[in-house]
This record gives C-alpha cells, structure tokens and sequence, in this order.
C-alpha cells in the first residue's frame, strides 16, 4: 500500500515500474476485474477544495473529494455541480470522472465530460499532465480530458479535477408518479423545469416501499427552477398522471439502488484503444487487467 502526498510523488511510484491499483474513497473497488499483484495506491491525501471561484462558476477539487463535500460547499453558494452518479455521496469526484458515471440528472444538466473543464494526472509513463483548464472559456487540451473521463484509470491516475457549476434552481421538488406509459412519456418531454425522469427497476421500486402498476410506468421527477416554472410542471405532471411528492433525499436511494443493478462497463480494447494505452502506459502499470485483456 502506498499513500502519496503529492502529485510528484505519484509520479515516482509509477517511474519506479510499480502496477498500481488506484483507489480514491474506495466505492468503486467492487467494480471489473481482480489486478493481481498490484500496489494499492490510496488517493486520500489529494481530497478538498483547492480553489473555489463562485462568480466563474467554476471549482477545482482533489481527485478522491467526495461528492457529499462538493455538494455542500457549492449548496452554500446557490450552485451545485450536478455529476449526481448511480451510487453513493461518498464517492469520490475523481471516480465518477474516471468511470464517466452519469446519473439521472445527466440528461439536462449534463454528463462528467460535459462538466469537466480540466484536470491534473500522472500518466503510465510517469509525467505529470495538466490538460484544460480552471475556467469555462479555456479549450485547451480539450480532447485530453475527454479521453481520461471514462479511461477507468487505465490511462492515467487522476489527481485534481477542474469543473463546471450551475446556478442551484431556487425551487426543487421530486415526485413519484404512476401513469399510462404513452401519457406519461409524451409529459415527460414537455415541461422545460424537469431536470430528471428516471424510470423504476422493480429493485428500485422495493426500497421505495412501492409496488408496481402492472399497466402503466413509474417514474421518480425532479422538477426545479422558479416558482412560476415548478408550479407550471406540477400541473402538467398531475394531468397525466397519478403523483405523489417525495422528500428530495429519496435520489439518494435510488441512486445507491439503481448502481447495484448496472454491470460495470468495459473497454472494448479495439486496435486503436490499445494503439492510446500504449502511448499513456506502455507496461500496463495502472489498474492492470481491471476492464480485462488490456496486456
């Protein structure tokens, strides 16, 4: 086990050949395949806030910040950073970059890559790279960051995160809702105040304590935005379907739920991928073997 304190010192770690396995807050460690004979690399110094510009809406975090603790610095300020993946607050901000797990506000308030302005890494090679940058308007090394969100520490060992804000809507509220799959679907795309529509697994539906119309859907909506905007969604909502408001914190259930039921995703390894993991980490020293034959 190692426990780096800074960035040069995971660079070392990787100069000296080491196979490494990343591990930021440790909710991720379950997911793809055993990496036999590896160090384990802890991340835990590289967490908190290191530079926070509210009127920029932008923050950069460490890599194994929690998303709980980017939740509630942001929440003071009326702003949030809507990564809200499939499982648990106690993530870390660098795995749902590395793993690109969106969520169920995903679709409205975008994806990881989407609200990933920059990042700091050290790749299989030993270099520190910094790709991007700390504010919105700033482009460069764009397709860098793009290629490390989703590489599952294959490519790289994330150690800082630059990312994009959004103003917190004023009003938000959740609402389970049973309907006719058509109907409800067909209101689902109308009110622009929806920011997220999740369609319930019947696991989903258990830890909900609910039980399944069996002819119709249901669906856990969060609405949000002024009251104007909320109270015209609502309507909406109660013309088309059967609603019943939920405490705003049953997202979190859901979410831990729905991320029990979803296979973890693979690398396809196609020539080109492994044409990028020989030029990031040619000895497939980082999170060797997790997504499976990428000797």
């Amino acid at each position: 086990m190692q426990r780096p304190q800074r960035v040069e010192d995971v660079a070392s770690l990787v100069r000296e050949g080491r196979r490494l396995r990343i591990r930021g807050a440790g909710t991720w460690m379950h997911a793809g395949h055993a990496v036999p004979d590896a160090t384990e690399l802890h991340l835990d110094a590289f967490t908190g806030i290191r530079e926070y510009t509210p009127g920029d809406l932008t923050i950069s975090v460490g890599a194994a910040t929690t998303l709980a603790e980017l939740d509630a610095v942001t929440r003071a300020q009326g702003q949030w950073c809507p990564l809200f993946p499939w499982g648990d607050d106690a993530g870390s901000v660098g795995a749902t970059i590395a793993t690109a797990t969106s969520g169920p506000f995903a679709a409205s308030l975008g994806r990881p890559r989407d609200l990933l302005l920059g990042l700091e890494c050290v790749d299989g090679r030993g270099r520190i790279v910094r790709a991007g940058g700390r504010v919105v308007k700033n482009v460069a090394g764009f397709d860098l960051t793009r290629l490390m969100t989703g590489s599952w520490g294959t490519l790289a060992v994330i150690t800082e995160l630059h990312l994009r804000l959004r103003a917190r809507p004023a009003l938000l509220r959740t609402f389970y809702i049973e309907g006719a799959a058509q109907e409800l679907r067909g209101v689902l795309r109308g009110p622009q105040a929806i920011l997220a529509a999740q369609p319930l697994s019947s696991g989903a539906l258990r830890a909900l304590g609910r039980i399944a119309d069996p002819l119709g859907e249901a669906w856990l909506v969060c609405i949000g935005g002024n009251a104007a905007q909320v109270a015209a969604a609502e309507q909406a909502l109660r013309g088309a379907a059967r609603i019943d408001e939920m405490p705003d914190d049953v997202w979190r259930i859901v979410r831990r739920e729905m991320a029990a039921e979803s296979p973890a995703q693979r690398w396809p390894w196609t020539a080109l991928q492994r044409r990028v993991k020989s030029l990031f980490d040619p000895q497939n020293l980082l999170n060797p073997g997790l997504l499976g034959d990428d000797a």
